[in-house]
């Protein structure tokens, strides 16, 4: 039987505690340690999670640690990550990896020198709905993601890019597979006077791809979806509902025959046809399982078998990267701009 891996959770705020939950349930994970500044809080998870309290990172060497989530403030992913890192425990870091692409690449370098394994917690990847596109192996030729919910004051210190649209900029470049593009952005703050609340993104990568983002957290309800068109298929994904449905070509080949055998002058004379009736939709399995407990079921598999891991932190720093570039648009915005850029 397969050893279980001694895990720990820096930081126990918002993600950190469905972290910390996630480990002490994982049966591949032995929870040991919580780590937070504020020595109560610390042990109040220790308590409920049945494992050690701590104060300060450096305190976990001594435990013989496997592998360890970093869920402390963006600002200080580089500072926690980085020892964890030199003393070889494999470290996820949420997202994004880190506040700029400075930070982020110079993290990334560090895995690199320890020869450590370093995952991103984009657990946006492992909703039901994007593995659910990975495996139908769409090639996108037009994508369009809203992300809009009410807004919750835990991450007023960022723009609505770095806070909500930073997982729809990570499943974009995944699909995508470029990092060549041109983009144009607009964004408002009104909450939040230095950061934008509102943004929207139009990028036109290097393949032909475009992509539409749009970012809210002024909404009085919660949207969270995605719609891809490409050559031979058009999908609808929801990722809150974990539903979809794609409409194929191969599925409608029929109506498609029909047209080009012109069975009809001209589709004009189709107007009275329900079009719902003769298209055929195809709802998509999508299986219910909690992204988290996927991330890091992936993150210690990779642990486990050396492999690379799902997001890598070439992965979180292209993420990074584009997040920048559209909030740099988005301060310099003007008609007449077109910013260029690529990795």
């Amino acid at each position: 039987m397969n050893r279980r891996f001694r895990t720990a959770v820096i930081g126990t705020g918002h993600m950190g505690r469905h972290h910390t939950r996630v480990y002490s349930e994982l049966p591949e994970s032995e929870l040991v340690a919580v780590v937070d500044s504020d020595p109560e809080r610390a042990q109040e998870f220790a308590t409920r999670f049945k494992c050690r309290a701590l104060t300060r990172i450096e305190d976990l060497f001594a435990l013989n640690i496997d592998a360890a989530s970093v869920a402390v403030p963006t600002i200080y992913h580089r500072q926690v990550a980085e020892p964890l890192l030199e003393h070889g425990i494999a470290v996820l870091v949420e997202k994004p990896i880190a506040p700029n692409v400075t930070e982020a690449t110079a993290l990334l370098e560090s895995s690199k020198r320890y020869k450590g394994l370093l995952q991103i917690g984009h657990s946006e990847r492992f909703n039901p709905v994007v593995m659910t596109l990975k495996r139908m192996k769409i090639v996108p030729k037009f994508i369009e993601t809203h992300r809009i919910s009410p807004f919750t004051f835990r991450s007023a210190d960022i723009g609505v890019v770095f806070d909500m649209m930073i997982h729809d900029i990570d499943i974009v470049l995944h699909l995508v597979k470029d990092t060549n593009y041109t983009l144009e952005a607009i964004g408002v703050p009104v909450l939040v006077r230095q950061n934008e609340d509102i943004a929207s993104a139009r990028i036109k990568f290097s393949t032909g791809c475009v992509v539409n983002m749009t970012a809210s957290r002024l909404a009085v309800k919660t949207e969270r979806t995605i719609r891809i068109f490409a050559d031979d298929a058009y999908l609808s994904m929801d990722y809150a509902r974990k539903t979809g449905i794609a409409i194929t070509k191969d599925a409608n080949l029929d109506i498609l025959k029909m047209a080009a055998e012109g069975r009809f002058e001209d589709l004009s004379q189709m107007k009275h046809a329900d079009f719902g009736s003769l298209v055929k939709i195809e709802a998509l399995m999508v299986d219910d399982i909690e992204p988290l407990r996927a991330e890091l079921s992936s993150f210690l598999n990779a642990l486990r078998t050396g492999s690379p891991p799902e997001v890598s932190g070439e992965e979180g720093v292209a993420a990074v990267k584009l997040a920048s570039d559209i909030v740099a648009a988005l301060q310099h915005h003007s008609h007449d701009h077109n910013w260029r850029v690529s990795l």
